[in-house]
């Protein structure tokens, strides 16, 4: 496995060492990752040479790359394609241990990782033991894959390279859907048909979960079930009226310090209180999705209810998403420090407005640190961030990370910066940004760190930093 310590990659290497075979791998750099596939079984080597081919002893019966971001004169690469070893992506590998059992796939533009995690944490309460692969860190496993001993697959169906349509799942969630990648896509069309492929590849067996408040997930479901596909919607009960399939509706939706409780009503019946441990409107209606696709797999006359309710209640998150950092006692009170991969406006929005019902009743200040991902995404959405950040009381905005792209004239954090109405400041890096953050924290803050890059070392950093100094002033 080509680049195996990444995200993708790692948990289609674990599933695989937990079915009994032997992976290999390498990566550009050294990680805790990679010393955490070591110990589970991999071999595994640092930096890219045709000679890791041979790491295990042998030569490979195949060899797996992520499409996205391998280049094509990887040496590893060039050497097992002179040899004449298959060469595949991880998305073809995963569609064939998906295909093993029944499968589960969760896509959208927003919330696939959280309301994989959750599913997974419901069906294990509820007595299943499911194959699954996260894009994050589930944090009550320790892990982001796990081949299980039922013959039901869980993961995540990414849409950032349009793979997503080589699979062919038995269930899909559909979380939501709105622009998104477009430096891959181009248009909005050509994004969203990328869904409607692949929704149109479920089975007659199979189902669409679809979340119906979401007008673009609303739309894609409608289109499915045009071509036959089995629409389960679910919604709040203020949400927008529409002619699709209401199973599940929430009320009373509550967000506290505690997570988010909501009233569920159940095919038009059976009404009990759900609670899901992360706080936002938009994790309960993600975790009423997770409910309906391991009902869809396990039956409803099989499905245990209360279990799976159990294991939402329980749910120990997932890395970067809503993710405690720390608590900094400071002048007699506290700031509370969490760190989130939000990246897309609508993601911004949704946890920091989250945030702010826990903010406001603690009667504190809500302070988010963001780190623009990618110029492309930057410069089409810059007014959307800017409005995204204006929900907290303190924003503090880094350069872009470029990731895989280069730098574009006139694009950078002033983009963004020049349209927020709160109290705005601009850092030009992370050393600088733990500066302006430690200096204008008070007690009673909550300070959310939020981007795909490296900020997700800054939440540590104003932990230990203001700790040390014993005062943010």
């Amino acid at each position: 496995m080509i680049g195996i310590g990444g995200a993708g990659m790692s948990a289609v290497a674990r599933i695989l060492l937990d079915h009994g075979a032997a992976v290999s791998g390498s990566d550009a750099r050294d990680s805790d990752e990679l010393r955490s596939l070591e110990a589970h079984g991999a071999v595994v080597r640092v930096g890219h040479h045709a000679d890791a081919l041979h790491a295990a002893g042998a030569a490979p019966e195949i060899v797996v790359v992520s499409k996205a971001a391998i280049p094509a004169d990887n040496p590893e690469l060039v050497a097992a394609r002179d040899s004449g070893i298959p060469v595949v992506t991880r998305s073809q590998v995963l569609g064939h241990l998906a295909r093993a059992g029944r499968s589960i796939m969760v896509c959208g533009t927003h919330g696939k990782t959280s309301t994989t995690s959750m599913l997974i944490a419901g069906m294990t309460a509820a007595g299943s033991d499911p194959s699954f692969a996260v894009g994050g860190m589930v944090l009550q496993f320790g892990t982001n894959a796990r081949g299980g001993a039922d013959p039901v697959f869980v993961a995540e169906a990414d849409e950032s390279d349009g793979s997503l349509v080589h699979y062919e799942p038995d269930v899909v969630i559909l979380t939501n859907a709105e622009p998104d990648h477009l430096d891959h896509f181009g248009t909005a069309e050509a994004y969203f048909e990328v869904f409607d492929t692949f929704l149109a590849r479920i089975p007659a067996t199979g189902a669409l979960v679809a979340c119906l408040d979401d007008e673009g997930s609303a739309e894609r479901a409608r289109r499915a079930a045009a071509r036959g596909v089995r629409v389960v919607g679910y919604r709040t009960v203020t949400g927008p009226e529409n002619d699709l399939p209401v199973v599940a509706e929430l009320a009373d939706v509550v967000v506290d310090a505690d997570g988010t409780r909501a009233q569920l009503t159940l095919d038009g019946r059976t009404r009990t209180t759900m609670h899901v441990g992360t706080p936002g409107e938009h994790m309960v209606l993600n975790s009423v999705a997770a409910l309906l696709a391991a009902r869809e797999v396990a039956g409803t006359d099989a499905f245990d209810l209360d279990g799976f309710l159990a294991g939402l209640s329980g749910f120990g998150g997932v890395g970067r998403r809503f993710e405690p950092k720390g608590e900094i006692a400071l002048d007699g009170g506290s700031v509370r420090v969490f760190d989130d991969y939000a990246h897309h406006p609508t993601e911004v929005s949704a946890v920091l407005g989250a945030a702010r019902e826990i903010v406001e009743a603690d009667g504190g200040r809500l302070v988010a640190v963001f780190q623009p991902h990618l110029y492309s995404r930057t410069r089409i959405f810059a007014e959307e961030f800017a409005a995204a950040l204006s929900l907290a009381d303190r924003v503090v905005v880094l350069e872009v990370y470029g990731a895989r792209e280069q730098p574009e004239p006139g694009v950078d954090a002033g983009l963004i910066t020049r349209h927020v109405t709160s109290p705005v400041d601009r850092a030009s890096d992370l050393d600088t940004a733990l500066e302006v953050v430690t200096g204008m924290i008070e007690p009673g803050d909550v300070v959310f760190t939020l981007g795909a890059g490296d900020i997700t070392t800054l939440g540590p950093r104003i932990v230990a930093g203001v700790d040390t100094a014993g005062s943010g002033h």
